[in-house]
C-alpha cells in the first residue's frame, strides 16, 4: 500500500472508489459551484478549517463527502451563510402531518410546533417550487383530542397555518417557493 501524503485525506465516493486531496484541491471543486454571494477567500478557510477538523483534531485518514459536505454546510452556516446541498428545482415536497403527528408522541401540542419548523426546513433544503404539508384537518383533531370539529380545533388550524407562514417567511427571504397547506 502506498503511504498518504500527510496533507491529504482520502474521500470516499459513492461508487466506493477512495481519492487522496488536499484542503486547496478540494477548496477548487467546491469554489466552482459556490454562490456568488460566497466570497472565494472565505471558503478556502471554512474548507481548510474543516479538513483540519477530520485530519488532525480527529486523525481520521478518509472521509466522505456527504462527511465533509455537511461539516463544511455547518461551518459555513455558523459564520452566516446558507448553503443548499439539496436538489434543485424539485417541484413539489409534501409531508403528511399525520407522520408528524405520530413521530411527534405525547405532549402532541408542545413538540409539534418545533417539529413542524424542523420539517420545513429540511423541505427547504431541497430547493422546491412548492412545499406542501397535507392532511391539516386530521392533524388538528388530534391534537385537540376532538371527535368532531369545534372552535378549538378552528383556532388550532388557523395558529398551525400561521405558524407555517411565519416560518417560511423567516427561511425564504429570497427563494421562489410557495406554501400550500391542505
Amino acid at each position: 500500500m502506498i503511504a498518504l501524503r500527510n496533507d491529504c485525506l482520502l474521500f470516499q465516493l459513492t461508487n466506493g472508489e477512495s481519492v487522496p486531496c488536499s484542503s486547496a484541491m478540494i477548496t477548487v471543486e467546491i469554489v466552482g459551484g459556490a454562490d456568488s454571494q460566497l466570497e472565494p477567500e472565505m471558503l478556502r478557510h471554512a474548507a481548510a478549517s474543516v479538513f483540519h477538523y477530520f485530519k488532525v483534531e480527529l486523525e481520521r485518514e478518509s472521509v466522505t463527502v456527504g462527511e465533509f459536505s455537511l461539516a463544511l454546510e455547518k461551518v459555513l452556516h455558523h459564520l452566516g451563510y446558507t448553503i443548499h446541498t439539496g436538489e434543485p428545482n424539485s417541484e413539489v415536497h409534501d409531508t403528511d402531518l399525520a407522520r408528524l403527528i405520530h413521530e411527534t408522541g405525547e405532549g402532541l401540542e408542545l413538540f409539534f410546533f418545533p417539529r413542524l419548523r424542523d420539517e420545513l426546513r429540511v423541505q427547504l433544503r431541497q430547493s422546491p417550487r412548492i412545499v406542501r404539508f397535507r392532511g391539516l384537518r386530521g392533524c388538528v383533531k388530534q391534537i385537540a383530542g376532538a371527535r368532531r370539529w369545534s372552535q378549538r380545533c378552528e383556532q388550532l388550524q388557523d395558529q398551525i397555518v400561521e405558524f407555517l407562514r411565519q416560518c417560511m417567511n423567516q427561511e425564504t427571504e429570497k427563494i421562489g417557493c410557495a406554501l400550500v397547506v391542505e
